[in-house]
């Protein structure tokens, strides 16, 4: 009979940190857990499929182990054909990724006996998610879910960068190396984007998140008043900024205080839709999956996930 709860777990991540620790986890987890079953990603996208697969098997709570980008992949998984696999299993998350800006939202512990134990002692509660619809590096239109933040502009741009940049010192420091790299390289862009009913807006910007959670960017709270569970995105929409009010938006947002700067505008609703002129990359979860345009609806409490 196959184990009801089942890890996805991604040995790359971390730089293979996930990899070399696994086996000290499972342990625990069966300690803790009982019985539990597990698959091994080999690739991109590999998980979405894993997903799916202990999912048909009969799996009720399937544990993502590894970063944001696995959280990404796994909840995706928990879809096909535009509906849930299984509308009553469960998600939960335990942390060894560079970044692992979601958990920071969800009042994960990074430590992972800590998270093991939220899993044996939580109850699931019905947490949002985003579906989306993009253009793709094929120029294809495909839908994928996410679970934390989306955002296009400089997000998607540093994501290139960042990708290319080395983890060796840790998610944070690649990060901000990275983000000053393509801080440097980004030239604002045009787009136009609806919330919503409301105005058709047309801004410059350096960029816009559809945010789901508060975090990305290995720490950076670019949405600090989301919740996980209200049924709105923050959608935080920041202008044209100058070289020196970049460097002043560097050092506020981490804190959350970028909110107060004139070029930043704050809106709240349940769909986003965004086009522009110019080739503007997308950032999904830390992931750089396509471009725009690009359409963003909330789904609330599509989710049931063990947390806090």
């Amino acid at each position: 009979m196959p184990a009801q709860i089942h890890f996805i777990v991604n040995p790359h991540s971390a730089g293979g940190y996930t990899g070399r620790v696994w086996p000290e986890i499972k342990q625990s987890a069966e300690k803790l857990l009982g019985p539990i079953g597990f698959s091994l990603t080999e690739r991109t996208w590999h998980a979405v499929e894993l997903t799916r697969a202990a999912l048909h098997a009969g799996a009720e709570l399937i544990v993502s182990l590894g970063g944001d980008g696995t959280n990404n992949e796994v909840v995706n998984g928990f879809f096909a054909d535009g509906k849930l696999v299984n509308p009553e299993a469960q998600f939960g998350v335990v942390c060894s990724g560079t970044g692992s800006d979601f958990i920071k939202t969800a009042q994960i512990p990074r430590a992972y006996a800590e998270a093991l134990q939220i899993l044996a002692e939580a109850r699931a509660k019905p947490t949002d998610c985003g579906r989306m619809t993009l253009r793709d590096h094929q120029g294809r239109d495909v839908e994928r879910y996410y679970i934390n933040i989306a955002s296009f502009g400089i997000g998607g741009h540093a994501d290139n960068v960042v990708n290319n940049t080395t983890k060796a010192l840790g998610g944070k420091v690649s990060f901000i190396l990275g983000s000053v790299r393509a801080t440097l390289s980004y030239t604002n862009q045009p787009v136009r984007l609806q919330v919503d009913d409301g105005p058709l807006l047309e801004r410059t910007v350096f960029n816009v998140a559809v945010a789901n959670g508060r975090f990305f960017g290995a720490g950076m709270q670019t949405a600090p008043q989301a919740i996980l569970d209200d049924g709105l995105f923050d959608v935080v929409i920041v202008g044209d900024l100058t070289f020196l009010e970049r460097l002043q938006f560097g050092g506020l947002i981490y804190s959350g205080r970028h909110l107060s700067m004139a070029k930043v505008e704050f809106l709240r609703g349940k769909k986003v839709v965004a086009t522009s002129s110019e080739r503007v990359l997308l950032d999904v979860d830390g992931e750089q999956p396509g471009l725009l345009p690009a359409s963003f609806e909330v789904l609330p409490g599509k989710i049931l996930m063990r947390r806090p």
